[in-house]
């Protein structure tokens, strides 16, 4: 099987980049929740490198939760013995023999949906998986440590500080059966710093805002996937509210190459803002952007208000928008609009 065009344009793309790969050559790097959306770019990126004599010999161990998942996500991959994949909890401490070079934690559940249906198993993986993995990087001498966290840890920010900037919080109410997400990010990021300067554990810390792309899983209840789904499968694009809020959308290419450049460049215990702040968009432009992308098709946008899906829990923030002149400065910029990036996520699934 072979990979999908557009990844492989992805890939080269983001391989293209003035990184320092060679940081790589000969190293082993552990990737938590391997098949996600985001994660699962760094995978193949990777495997690229290896594939093309960019930074040969990484050995890449993917720590997943179901295999046979992962197994179908790394399809285009399968038999080759630089990606090994290990089935367990995040939560559970990792046996492994041998060196661990690099370590990234991206396992967590991203979904709204599973806020309400699993709250214990989303805040567990980012509070008790991030301690996990720390502890293993602690005892390995890892060089170096990516947490994955989030931009809902700013809670509801005021409208004076957004675009929002690494040091700008707003209120998150912890007993709001939502704030498992946002809160175990929060305390993950905490638990980065204290193992940082306690442990001398390079953790750095990204925050990803609105990541799309190929990979995207279109049954996983955002409202953004719901919209690729609808594209893919010909159907007109149904809003359930008045399409009002704003979300910065940035293509994963785009963020891959972000999460890289923290990873290799980025300061031990510092977190950083990972997103387009030129891709923000309303829900209701994004859907009437999507339909027009693909006018052959005929589709429309619907409102009906007729409430949202049975578990979903729904984000009390209207607007969010990073200020990603921190990423900047280690010389990141997203250069995907909006238009082309959820183009090229359609395509991917034709």
């Amino acid at each position: 099987m072979k990979r999908h065009c557009i990844i492989e344009e992805d890939l080269a793309v983001i391989t293209g980049h003035s990184l320092p790969w060679n940081q790589f050559a000969g190293r082993t790097v552990l990737v938590a929740g391997a098949s996600g959306l985001l994660p699962a770019y760094m995978v193949e990126t990777l495997l690229y490198l290896n594939e093309h004599g960019l930074s040969p010999q990484v050995h890449v161990v993917g720590l997943v939760r179901n295999r046979a998942r992962a197994e179908t996500r790394f399809a285009a991959y399968r038999g080759r013995a630089d990606l090994e994949l290990l089935e367990q909890d995040v939560c559970v401490p990792v046996r492994m023999e041998g060196r661990v070079d690099f370590v990234i934690h991206a396992a967590s559940q991203a979904s709204p949906k599973y806020y309400g249906t699993d709250p214990a198993g989303t805040v567990s993986a980012n509070v008790q998986g991030t301690q996990v993995l720390l502890e293993l990087a602690r005892t390995k001498g890892s060089e170096n440590f990516l947490l994955f966290s989030a931009g809902e840890v700013y809670g509801r920010v005021d409208p004076s500080r957004i675009p929002t900037r690494e040091e700008d919080f707003g209120p998150l109410d912890p007993i709001d059966l939502r704030s498992c997400y946002a809160e175990g990010k929060r305390l993950a990021e905490t638990l980065c710093v204290c193992w940082a300067h306690q442990h001398h554990v390079p953790a750095r810390i990204v925050r990803p805002f609105h990541t799309y792309g190929p990979g995207l899983r279109l049954d996983d209840g955002r409202v953004f996937s719901d919209f690729v789904a609808d594209i893919v499968n010909n159907r007109d694009i149904v809003l359930l509210s008045d399409g009002s809020a704003r979300r910065a959308f940035c293509y994963l290419a785009d963020a891959t190459v972000g999460f890289f450049t923290v990873l290799l460049k980025g300061k031990s215990g510092q977190a950083y803002n990972i997103g387009n702040d030129k891709g923000e968009t309303s829900m209701r432009e994004l859907a009437e952007i999507l339909t027009g992308l693909f006018p052959e098709r005929g589709l429309h946008v619907v409102q009906r208000q007729t409430g949202i899906p049975v578990g979903y829990l729904q984000s009390a923030v209207h607007r969010t928008c990073p200020e990603i002149a921190k990423a900047r400065s280690l010389g990141w910029e997203p250069t995907t609009s909006v238009p082309d990036g959820f183009r090229r996520t359609v395509r991917s699934f034709l």
